[in-house]
């Protein structure tokens, strides 16, 4: 671990629990704990009777058990997270202090509840993903352009369930979105790429649809802007402007195979969006291509002259269309 652990600061106790209360929350009490095992607990302090509650939505995760106990009084339960190995303690950190924040102004212990067990779901579908662990800065700032551009879509090409489908991204497609006859290749630039674009495979500028498009846009760090918004902060935007059931849904599961969860690693850098060009990819513009390649050779990767295909640039009109 590269930071302290809150665990670091509890004795393991003979019998019982040793808890110490996480600082800041105003809603129902929570604690970092330890059994007498010495493993590592979340516990959510609640009123009343949730059995029922807890035993139709409970999730079951790999190397964390989540218990329904009763308190020390009457008329108190509890909620306990317990590691099971403490090799994954990044992870489990992640995990509770992302659910500690979801709570932080819950008072009503029904509803602690119920946002526990619902963020548990989203994190055993995060641990299920392919990616279980930090993305890379490079992965988080393409992950952020990707973003980028399915809010663009939504908010003014397609209904959002049809935006969200269209995002293949996370699927491993050749291009990271298609809609229509549409193809669109997305590249996030940081501020030392200046004056070229990096193709990571053959198959990224080829398609069977009529239209492809490659899409640039810059992003600059800029942690003291008030327009700058970091992974965390685009989701969480994403996820509140979203109505659509199937969309929310749809775009949560995409998140978790994509190995996204809402990390605290992810309220930084902060990223300002400029310089956002569209170019039709046709006839004439600089790329290696599969059907074009000598056989034998494969894994291409290679960079393009953004002067070089300044004559391809199109609007957002022919790139997107319109609702």
């Amino acid at each position: 671990m590269s930071k302290p652990v809150p665990w670091d600061a509890i004795p393991t106790p003979t019998t019982d629990l040793s808890v110490l209360r996480v600082a800041g929350t105003t809603g129902v009490a929570v604690f970092w704990g330890r059994d007498n095992t010495g493993q590592c607990l979340l516990v959510i302090e609640l009123a009343g009777d949730h059995t029922a509650l807890f035993r139709r939505e409970v999730v079951s995760l790999c190397g964390i058990s989540v218990d329904l106990r009763n308190g020390d009084f009457a008329g108190q339960q509890r909620v306990v997270l317990t590691l099971a190995r403490h090799i994954d303690t990044d992870l489990f950190l992640g995990l509770c202090e992302t659910l500690i924040s979801s709570l932080k102004e819950v008072t009503d212990s029904a509803t602690a509840l119920a946002v526990s067990l619902a963020h548990l779901k989203r994190w055993k579908a995060f641990l299920a993903g392919r990616n279980a662990r930090l993305l890379s800065p490079e992965e988080v700032r393409g992950l952020f352009g990707e973003l980028h551009v399915l809010r663009r879509l939504y908010q003014n090409t397609l209904p959002q369930a049809s935006a969200v489908d269209a995002w293949l991204g996370p699927d491993d497609a050749h291009q990271d979105f298609i809609f229509g006859e549409r193809a669109i290749e997305v590249k996030s630039l940081s501020g030392r790429e200046r004056s070229t674009v990096r193709i990571s495979s053959e198959d990224q500028l080829e398609s069977a649809l009529p239209d492809l498009f490659l899409l640039t846009q810059r992003l600059s760090d800029i942690p003291d802007s008030d327009h700058a918004l970091s992974l965390n902060a685009i989701v969480t935007q994403i996820e509140s402007e979203l109505s659509d059931a199937e969309a929310i849904e749809r775009f949560a599961d995409k998140l978790a195979r994509i190995g996204y969860a809402h990390l605290a690693e992810y309220d930084s850098p902060r990223f300002l969006v400029s310089e956002l060009k569209g170019y039709r990819v046709e006839k004439g513009f600089p790329r290696l291509v599969r059907s074009e390649i000598p056989s034998g050779i494969t894994r291409v990767a290679y960079e393009i002259m953004l002067e070089a295909i300044a004559p391809f640039v199109c609007d957002d009109d022919d790139m997107f269309g319109r609702l």
